[in-house]
Formats: C-alpha cells, structure tokens, sequence
C-alpha cells in the first residue's frame, strides 16, 4: 500500500471552538508535505493529531505505517548524555534503524556519545532528535519544525536526511516558517487556516 497517512476533515476544538479549518491529509510512500499558515493557524496541532498525540474533534484518521514524531523543542533528557539518549530511543523501537555511532556521525556529532545532553548547544540538541529518527527505523516522520536551531549546514544535512527516507519508501510532513525543504522533487503543501470564530 502507498498510502501511509490518511485524514478526511480532521479539526480540533479549544474551549469548543475549532483552532483550524478541517483539513484533509494524504501521506504516501516517497512523498513529502509541506504544512504552511501563519503563527498560531494550528499547524503543531494538525501534527499532534497526526501523530495521535491529540483526538481528532471531528473527521477520520487512517495510520498504516509506524511513526515518529520530532516536536520543536528538543525531546533530550540533559541528565543523560547523548548516547544514553539514542539507546532509550532504540530500546522503545520494534525496528532499530542504524547503529547509534553511525547515526551520530551521519548528523555530525561523532565524538559527542559521552557528552551529558544539557551540555550541548541548541543546534546539537536538534541534531540529536535527527539522530533518534535514524536509530529508530519508522515509515512516517511528522515534524515540526525540523529546521529550527541550525545553521546552513544543519539545513542541509535535515534536507539529506528528508532525500534519504524518502527514497527509502518512507513519507514526511513537516512545518516550517524559516527554510523550505530543497528537495529532488517539490513536496506538496498544505495551506492552514485558523478557523473564524462564532460570530466573525
């Protein structure tokens, strides 16, 4: 099957309200999409739906793949160092991905293994949540954000990194409002709307 992700009109409410517009979302094999809108349109909602971190308020949501979820801030626990961090990640996954010194150089922090996590610098702390993705093999990436705390290089290795899964039969959604995604082939985009309160 090419389709990992389906949504048909999901929404979620805030105190009763819908925060967007429903939307409709098709994940398949090999693709990427784009989740664009404004600050505060609800686009880290929509992903937390999609990852089943938040219940739809209304509409259908269809998984057929396994799934990770990068969030904005870094998911690292500092008093651990960062290859403690990996290995948690690993001992939670039904399908190990690449080996955890691997992974740590494929995001350029080889040598860092033994560093306590609140040691490192914003950017690091995002390359090692790239790193999670890689020791834990998943077909769907949802993340938000992936750009944020890196530098020109940092986009481009998260841009490898996107060419790589998907080539590898894996698909992606992401948000983002800095850097798009430079990839061999455009990625759909999904437009966010918030949705007009009672009244407006």
């Amino acid at each position: 099957m090419s389709e990992l992700l389906l949504a048909e009109a999901v929404g979620f409410t805030r105190s009763g309200d819908l925060v967007f517009d429903p939307v409709d979302v098709r994940l398949e094999r090999g693709k990427a999409l784009v989740i664009a809108g404004p600050n505060g349109s609800g686009k880290t909602t929509l992903l937390r739906l999609l990852a089943g971190i938040l219940t739809p308020a209304c509409g259908k949501l269809e998984r057929h793949g396994s799934l990770a979820f990068l969030g904005h801030l870094a998911a690292v626990k500092g008093d651990l160092t960062v290859r403690e961090n990996l290995e948690f990640t690993v001992r939670f996954c039904a399908h190990p991905g690449m080996p955890v010194n691997q992974a740590l150089a494929r995001v350029g922090l080889a040598g860092l293994g033994l560093r306590p996590a609140r040691a490192l610098s914003a950017g690091q702390k995002r390359r090692v949540g790239l790193a999670c993705l890689l020791v834990a093999r998943r077909e769907i990436w949802l993340l938000d954000e992936p750009y944020a705390s890196l530098d020109d290089v940092g986009g481009e290795l998260v841009d490898s990194l996107l060419e790589q899964h998907l080539a590898g039969g894996g698909a992606v959604a992401l948000s983002t409002h800095q850097r798009q995604p430079r990839l061999n082939t455009d990625p759909g985009r999904l437009l966010i709307r918030p949705a007009a309160r009672g009244g407006e």
